[in-house]
């Protein structure tokens, strides 16, 4: 293996012997609280909790903190395969890229496909919850709840859901430098109120006028608790979604700027963001049981009513009059992440028709703005049409695109974190204990658990009762969309195949592994091992 100077900064030369290459994208643009920014935005710490918390508590019940923290263990897992595989190969493919260099073309389609799928449906929910909040605000403010009921009607509904994703879209299409400026003002006004909300919830769960309210337990985090193997499963791939979009931030690898140490920009904001959320994560999850309880009626974590919008019912009763600030953090935090988790799929969809995976005419950069605009308009385009049809055939559409959306995300990490201890396995036994474990047998472990979750839940996701209940022929919605969407990824792929082989041929992206990549292991280096 080449040389290199473990204690020299981080460059970005990429490599035309491996076939990884520029793609037009500023670079120099984003540094690590810029990087870190955009990411809590995608993750919408706000956004997705309030659609999380009811379906992990129908599940797990007084177990959802703990549902969450193991919902971590594999995201941090999957988090040091990722952190390696940027450090050999840093690209804005990321998922689609390495897993291509590690286990060949067709299986790194598909997990460029299950991330594009994945973005699709959370950017649908995302503007869904979006309208609910926004009705929600402006009946506060008009004190008249029955404006809230407006988000209730399907073609408003759609409407308003179609302007926000073209706001978001615009905002995007404007490029890093505008989508990093409002990120910044919405992340601070989002963590603020959600900051003061949780200290709220714990503050009433001790008041003893809350009947339904109770001190938290040990029991809470002990993820043993739980009742059977699919219940476990159910809540991993919820708890999964909450922690879902920090890897955005590696999405940015060629536009962030050079770090001066062995950790590049944008892993130093990856691993900074993943130890926030689990400490925001895990400590909202026990405010919510201990201030809500497991009722049924009510503000009861069981009542199926407020499921996949929890703190829309628990808003008025924690905070009193300040309600309003909790629904605009909402909302924004709805709008901001529409905006940042545009991101994702944008610059996946740019690397799969750079490389030849997709139709080329996807690729084009803006030449004012240097945004992808033709994927952000793409990836749009379909939400916003998906958002629109699930409306009419889900009894809760919030709930059954979030249950979906876990086992797509379940499927494209697992397959990326099996992608770090397959590519470096030639070479990560020289390097010493610490890129053993960095390298090859954690990821391993995390991609593995996710992809068992991802069976488990496909199979369980099959019965009609599974999810909101909704099911087309006695099937449950939830599988049906999981099995649909990955079958549709499979055909488009085979498509794409007979129209432009090279890709598929492996005349691209070369499949290879750490061994045989010496020059791409001088392109970045994070110290691992070291």
């Amino acid at each position: 293996m080449a040389k290199y100077d473990l204690n020299a900064p981080a460059t970005r030369t990429l490599d035309s012997h491996t076939g990884i290459s520029k793609k037009g994208l500023p670079s120099g643009t984003v540094g690590v609280l810029g990087a870190l920014v955009i990411g809590l935005s995608t993750c919408a710490p706000a956004y997705t909790l309030t659609a999380a918390v009811g379906p992990a508590a129908s599940e797990v019940g007084y177990q959802t903190p703990a549902i969450f923290l193991m919902g971590f263990i594999p995201m941090l897992l999957v988090a040091l395969g990722y952190r390696a595989l940027n450090s050999a190969m840093p690209d804005s493919g990321t998922s689609f890229t390495w897993v291509s260099r590690a286990f060949g073309p067709w299986v790194g389609w598909m997990a460029g496909w299950g991330l594009i799928a994945a973005t699709v449906l959370v950017l649908s929910n995302l503007a869904g919850i979006a309208v609910e909040f926004l009705f929600q605000s402006i009946s506060i403010v008009a004190n008249d709840p029955s404006i809230a009921e407006l988000s209730g009607n399907r073609i408003i509904n759609i409407l308003v859901c179609l302007v926000f994703m073209a706001i978001a879209t615009f905002i995007s299409y404007r490029g890093m430098t505008s989508t990093k400026i409002f990120q910044y003002v919405t992340v601070a006004f989002q963590m603020a109120i959600l900051i003061w909300f949780i200290v709220a919830m714990f503050v009433g769960a001790a008041d003893p006028a809350n009947t339904e309210g109770r001190m938290p337990e040990l029991s809470w985090f002990n993820p043993l608790e739980v009742d059977s193997v699919s219940a476990f499963a159910a809540g991993i791939a919820v708890s999964i979604f909450v922690y879902w979009g920090w890897d955005t931030v590696l999405t940015m690898g060629e536009e962030t700027k050079p770090s001066k140490g062995r950790l590049s920009t944008e892993s130093k904001a990856a691993m900074i963001l993943v130890g926030i959320l689990v400490v925001l994560y895990v400590g909202t999850a026990t405010a919510t049981v201990a201030y809500a309880g497991l009722g049924e009626s009510g503000t009861g974590l069981n009542n199926p009513a407020i499921a996949e919008n929890v703190f829309a019912a628990l808003a008025h009763p924690v905070m009193g009059p300040a309600a309003i600030l909790l629904s605009l953090a909402i909302l924004v935090s709805a709008l901001a992440s529409i905006n940042s988790t545009a991101i994702s799929p944008a610059r996946t969809l740019l690397a799969m028709s750079h490389y030849g995976a997709v139709p080329k005419s996807i690729k084009k950069i803006h030449p004012k703005y240097k945004s992808p605009h033709v994927a952000l308009l793409l990836s749009a385009l379909v939400a916003s049409a998906f958002y629109a049809v699930m409306r009419f055939i889900s009894e809760d559409v919030l709930w059954d695109t979030i249950t979906a959306l876990g086992m797509m995300v379940c499927f494209y990490y697992g397959i990326t974190a099996l992608a770090s201890p397959w590519y470096f396995r030639k070479t990560v036994f020289k390097e010493g204990v610490g890129a053993i474990f960095s390298k090859f047998i954690l990821p391993g472990i995390g991609g593995v658990l996710l992809l068992i979750v991802f069976v488990q839940t496909t199979i369980d996701s099959m019965n009609p009762e599974f999810g909101s209940g909704s099911n087309i022929a006695g099937i449950g919605l939830v599988g049906i969309i999981g099995v649909v969407v990955l079958g549709i990824g499979v055909v488009l792929m085979f498509v794409q195949a007979k129209v432009s082989p090279d890709f598929f041929r492996g005349r691209v992206l070369s499949k290879a592994d750490a061994s045989s990549d010496t020059s791409a292991m001088v392109l970045f280096d994070d110290g691992l091992g070291s």
